[in-house]
């Protein structure tokens, strides 16, 4: 039996490649594409919300790093969906560049008992990477009927 970090670390791993291989093989209009009417949610979208979450709750939220968000100008906002001008090359690399260091913090970190603020609590390394796992996988299922509507792929 695994050992709980790595239960969880590898689960959140498991999900950010179930969101690359969503994406994998389209074109940059294909990753634009707004398929789901009338939500304006898109694959590209996701990449560079999965960013922004990935700095946020690792390196903002956790580890007090004094940065600001990559695309928002504030919580709440979602530029990071706003995507007519955006860049899948900067979004792809921004995204790999956030997880490796958020693995990098995870791997680091004393304990998952470890503790960060969100809003007026503290909660724990453990809960981030239940959050994170609960957050991909909820966006992987958009992402499963986004590459649907794009050409007809389905599954893992």
């Amino acid at each position: 039996m695994a050992e709980e970090r790595t239960s969880l670390a590898g689960f959140l791993q498991y999900q950010r490649e179930t969101l690359a291989m969503k994406c994998a093989g389209l074109t940059t209009e294909q990753l634009k594409q707004r398929s789901v009417p009338p939500s304006a949610m898109s694959l590209l979208g996701l990449v560079r919300h999965m960013a922004e979450v990935e700095r946020v709750w690792f390196r903002i939220r956790l580890s007090g790093e004094g940065i600001s968000y990559r695309w928002k100008q504030r919580p709440g906002d979602d530029a990071d969906f706003q995507i007519d001008t955006a860049d899948p090359d900067e979004a792809f690399d921004a995204w790999d560049e956030e997880c490796v260091r958020s693995r990098d913090i995870v791997h680091a970190a004393e304990s998952l008992d470890i503790t960060g603020r969100y809003r007026d609590k503290d909660v724990s390394l453990r809960w981030i990477l239940t959050h994170m796992i609960e957050e991909y996988a909820r966006h992987n299922g958009h992402a499963d009927l986004l590459r649907e509507r794009i050409d007809g792929t389905t599954g893992e």
